[in-house]
């Protein structure tokens, strides 16, 4: 089946349901899978026990060490300073760094074994979020991006957000750009330029000034429009107001929590990135990116993933306890990752070089099993007749990770949608990995 892309029927008026089925000739009532549309229903009929809605990506910039953090090897050659510790899961350790997720890891799987033939950052970065490689003709959307495309909402503030966003943050890709991620930073800082800094009238007449002399300025000459003679600028413009004036800015204010819950997250950026995530999803925000940055450790491996870890370890476990604790951890899914993993081999200068050949990424929630492993890594791996170090048990690639995603939250990995210049893309290449849904 091919969906068109056709701008209009997106996230223009972020549809409910029943507006959106109700709409006529709006070619995205495709948009909604046969699955989506059983879970949707369902949650309707049940409200007590909702379908999976959401993401929150906790991503690792610079690409973690694997041995340092989910797949540690401790006493092998490989292993250097790495030390492993017990989680609350019989027989699955985690590195000793992460004592406070090593108590939530019941509610995690860790898939040992991705892979990836990406080794550098900017297109190993493509490759995992947006599961495909890169390629020159297209640019593929993000995870998020796709969420907000398949799945309808009634938000009134952005509903893909990065926050911390790295250098390459997430896109729209060939949806468009109306489904990048709005990008803001540590929440600890008001959001710029959202609050009217005149009187409400006179903001009242700029903005029908706005609307009705320079929209009608721009839309001159141009062939295409949308409904009812606007552009896609008349519709980012009138999103930008309804924003403003949204009670659900309050979100991003994690200064409305108790002083004790932010201590929880810990007094870094990132951390309190985490809690306005799940303050975020609790409005119904689809997708929120938090960025940790500085996990290239070509020198001084051991105290810079061990450095990072004491902000990423309090963080992911608030998270994961504050999403069950407002009864949004079977309605979120939480992925934790890189784009690729760290060497086995620590090089001259005690560091860890890139290493796309069997790495670790996290992902809970959703109704997805925890408490599981995936796939293996050698403690003394085996060089290939290339020089490069093997050995992986049960090889998932990247693309896997998307599939079982999209499986999760409803949307069929396989549908095919039509690129702007009429190329059938599906969703996903991947295949999900069967071990980590349920039943």
């Amino acid at each position: 089946m091919h969906d068109s892309t056709a701008r209009g029927c997106g996230s223009a008026d972020h549809f409910s349901r029943r507006r959106l089925l109700a709409a006529a000739g709006c070619g995205g009532i495709a948009w909604l899978t046969p699955l989506a549309e059983m879970l949707t229903r369902a949650a309707e009929r049940s409200p007590n026990r909702a379908a999976p809605r959401s993401v929150i990506v906790l991503w690792l910039q610079g690409g973690p060490s694997q041995l340092e953090t989910f797949d540690p090897h401790p006493g092998s050659r490989y292993a250097g300073q790495t030390q492993a510790i017990q989680t609350v899961v019989p027989g699955l350790q985690i590195g000793s760094g992460l004592p406070l997720t090593a108590e939530i890891m019941d509610n995690l799987s860790v898939i040992r074994s991705v892979t990836s033939k990406e080794g550098d950052h900017e297109r190993a970065t493509y490759n995992v979020k947006t599961g495909f490689r890169p390629d020159p003709t297209l640019i593929h959307p993000s995870l998020g991006a796709i969420l907000c495309h398949q799945l309808s909402d009634a938000v009134e503030i952005p509903r893909h957000i990065s926050i911390m966003p790295g250098a390459w943050p997430a896109r729209g890709g060939y949806l468009g750009d109306q489904f990048d991620a709005f990008k803001v930073y540590d929440p600890q800082q008001r959001i710029p330029d959202i609050t009217a800094r005149v009187p409400e009238d006179r903001a009242q007449r700029r903005i029908d000034d706005l609307m009705n002399v320079v929209e009608r300025q721009f839309a001159r000459g141009r062939m295409r429009q949308l409904d009812q003679g606007k552009t896609l600028h008349g519709y980012a413009i009138r999103d930008a107001l309804r924003m403003m004036s949204s009670d659900q800015l309050r979100a991003f204010d994690i200064q409305e929590e108790p002083e004790s819950r932010r201590q929880l997250y810990g007094d870094t950026p990132f951390g309190r990135g985490c809690l306005a995530a799940v303050r975020l999803i609790e409005v119904g925000v689809r997708c929120v990116e938090v960025t940790l940055s500085g996990w290239d450790s070509h020198a001084n491996n051991h105290d810079i993933q061990h450095g990072l870890l004491q902000t990423l370890d309090p963080a992911l476990a608030a998270l994961v306890r504050d999403l069950k604790e407002r009864d949004l951890f079977d309605r979120t899914i939480v992925l934790v990752g890189g784009e690729f993993g760290r060497t086995p081999q620590i090089n001259p200068a005690g560091g860890r070089d890139h290493w796309p050949h069997g790495f670790s990424i996290v992902l809970g929630g959703g109704g997805l099993r925890g408490g599981v492993v995936v796939g293996e890594t050698a403690a003394d791996p085996k060089l290939d007749e290339k020089n490069r170090l093997q050995d992986v048990a049960d090889p998932r690639p990247v693309e896997d990770i998307h599939a079982t995603v999209l499986t999760a939250l409803g949307v069929h990995y396989e549908r095919e949608l039509i690129t702007p210049i009429g190329r059938p893309m599906a969703l996903s290449d991947g295949s999900p990995i069967r071990e980590l849904l349920p039943g």
